[in-house]
């Protein structure tokens, strides 16, 4: 297959860049084809990618400073050129690397993102899509936007079940995926106007596009295996997922305690463990961590800000998987095919900063959150 180039923000995350090189060491364990290219204080990494012993995979890109969880999206776009995080996308931008991989501030990656790599044409907002645990044959189902951008218009949510369906046709192998939209109900006429012109114009999509439209979709569908991509605003899809992470943490806990309450039930444990460690594997954030910027002229990875070397492996190891499918190709295709307007083709890269920069930034979301997985 060749080798793929992989830029690697090591600065970003909760714990340091300990956790990405030993992420990274893993990933090139399991994947002889990786190469990377590392982004972040030289006097930092470089020991720890030695100590790894994978000084043949990396290249070391310093960057002298760091965008931290606090920084407003808006502030790193006036002075963020010499983050790794900014670093980190220069190398897709570049053509040098197939994807981009971050830890680091949500709204920051987005803001730095839409501004280096520049939109799809036809493409208004971007999304973030998360992969959800799910009763369907491929474990999992595709929700987009979880917190790219808090607001969604009709043309918007049509947009997100394009890209959607074009994730989940080369991430997850689906021909023919099915496409929800999620609404209080599941009957038409419930919801708001824009969710109701949504319904429309995604029907109408859907012949074309080569997917099925099963509708509405509730919260209770999320994991079904009625749907495989489910589609909604960023301020929903955030609070879902934030929602759905809560809700599998406090069942496992108190699983856990019910099960170690009583000699007998711990007796129990002991006799189920092959059945618990499967659930715990199944239901472990870490092995999907990774959500993916799409609607851009480049693909971003976004891993859970608190991921350990396991949980960066996951998301280098689903960077990987969407570089080697053409992904970004493909997507583009299909954004172009819907015979949407382009919007922003005869901006240039001034009026698309200073646009970026007066964006607020609660609508690009700085929400750590964005990229947690369940």
């Amino acid at each position: 297959m060749g080798e793929i180039v992989l830029s690697i923000d090591a600065m970003g995350g909760d714990r340091g860049p300990a956790a990405v090189v030993a992420g990274i060491a893993q990933s090139a364990a399991r994947d002889a084809s990786l190469r990377f290219i590392v982004h972040g204080d030289e006097a930092q990494i470089l020991p720890l990618v030695t100590a790894r012993g994978i000084s043949g995979v990396c290249e070391i890109r310093h960057a002298a400073d760091v965008v931290t969880m606090e920084d407003k999206p808006s502030a790193v776009l006036r002075s963020g050129k010499s983050t790794s995080m900014w670093s980190t996308i220069e190398a897709v931008r570049s053509k040098e690397a197939a994807v981009a991989v971050s830890c680091g501030n949500t709204g920051a990656l987005m803001a730095i993102s839409m501004i280096r790599l520049r939109k799809l044409p036809g493409v208004n907002r971007p999304a973030i899509a998360c992969l959800w645990p799910s009763h369907n044959p491929q474990g999992f189902n595709v929700m987009l936007d979880v917190g790219a951008d808090i607001k969604a218009e009709a043309r918007d949510l049509l947009q997100y079940a394009l890209m959607g369906m074009s994730y989940a046709r080369n991430g997850l192998g689906l021909e023919r995926p099915r496409v929800g939209l999620l609404n209080v109900g599941t009957e038409e006429h419930k919801g708001r106007a824009e969710l109701k012109v949504a319904n429309d114009l995604i029907a109408a999509a859907a012949d074309d596009a080569q997917f099925d439209y099963v509708g509405f979709v509730e919260g209770g569908d999320l994991p079904s295996a009625r749907v495989d991509v489910i589609v909604t605003d960023g301020f929903t899809g955030n609070i879902a997922l934030k929602t759905g992470e809560g809700t599998a943490k406090l069942a496992f806990e108190l699983l856990r305690q019910n099960l170690m309450s009583t000699l007998l039930s711990k007796i129990g444990a002991l006799i189920a463990r092959g059945a618990l460690k499967k659930l715990a594997a199944r239901i472990d954030p870490r092995r999907v961590n990774g959500g993916v910027f799409l609607g851009l002229n480049g693909t971003v990875v976004k891993s859970h800000g608190g991921a350990d070397e396991t949980g960066v492996a996951a998301a280098i190891g689903l960077a990987a998987a969407l570089a080697r499918s053409g992904f970004q190709d493909r997507l583009a295709a299909r954004v172009a095919s819907s015979g949407m307007s382009a919007q922003d083709d005869s901006l240039d890269a001034e009026t698309a900063e200073a646009q970026a920069s007066d964006r607020s930034d609660t609508e690009l979301m700085g929400s750590e959150g964005a990229g947690d997985q369940k």
